[in-house]
């Protein structure tokens, strides 16, 4: 029994007050991470003033893996596991070792869960931001992670390589970041959130690079809203690759797919 077992009533009282509707499992959690009962303490002030869980335990659950989520850093969302489902059995088509790329890839999550579902494969991910780049490349120890914008940090000898392009950019339009629940707007950082004015500036920019990185027969897969999937599949279009849209109403998840026509 965990010696903080005795505070567990006062914890779930406590996070439910804040507003976290899994007090229980979330309280769990706490003091199942916590090495003392200052630590303790500290993560669930942490938590009841509104610091994602994620963020607090260190990491977050995705796709059955344990990926490394340090403060500040964008939380990979439930939904982004349709887009890797996806992108998994995509790349169980390409003969040899496939060859994937993680745009924008924040924590290096959705690299990690397709690394974990193939026998063999090569990553490469890249991100703007240091401090998730710092995570993903504790998250992807066998993986070269690049820091820039976007394919400027790529190594020249990945260009035509890539078998399949993940990305999961900001899509949130501008004037709705400020919707967003306070966990998001608050602690993840801006550039992971805002899109731009119709939410897909930074989508634009994925899929016009993508054919000079794509392999022949390559597949670009983004994650966008339900409502952006047509103009993202016409800038697909635009950019020269065939596209189309996949959805899940259980996961209330839209991946747009663009594939380089050998």
């Amino acid at each position: 029994m965990s010696v903080f077992s005795s505070s567990s009533a006062t914890i779930v009282a406590r996070l439910r007050a804040a507003g976290c509707v899994f007090a229980e499992d979330e309280a769990a959690l706490l003091i199942g991470a916590a090495d003392t009962p200052g630590g303790l303490d500290a993560m669930v002030e942490r938590r009841v003033a509104g610091e994602p869980l994620e963020h607090v335990l260190g990491w977050a659950e995705f796709c059955g893996l344990r990926v490394v989520v340090e403060p500040g850093v964008f939380v990979p969302r439930p939904r982004t596991a349709f887009l890797i489902e996806q992108a998994v059995m995509l790349a169980r088509d390409v003969a040899g070792t496939p060859v994937v790329l993680d745009l924008c890839c924040g924590t290096g999550a959705m690299a990690a869960a397709v690394a974990a579902g193939l026998e063999r494969v090569e990553v490469h991910a890249a991100d703007l931001d240091p401090a998730a780049v710092r995570c993903a490349r504790r998250n992807l120890p066998a993986a070269c992670v690049h820091q820039g914008d976007l394919y400027e940090p790529l190594p020249a000898a990945l260009r035509g390589r890539v078998d399949v392009l993940i990305a999961s950019p900001p899509y949130v339009p501008s004037e709705s970041v400020g919707l967003l629940p306070p966990e998001a707007r608050l602690h993840e950082p801006l550039t992971a959130l805002d899109g731009g004015g119709d939410g897909l500036d930074v989508v634009r920019g994925v899929i016009a690079g993508a054919p000079a990185w794509l392999a022949p027969g390559g597949h670009l897969l983004v994650e966008t809203g339900e409502r952006q999937a047509e103009a993202t599949a016409e800038a697909m279009t635009s950019a020269g690759l065939s596209a189309r849209a996949a959805y899940s109403d259980e996961l209330d998840a839209t991946a747009v797919i663009g594939t380089r026509v050998p």
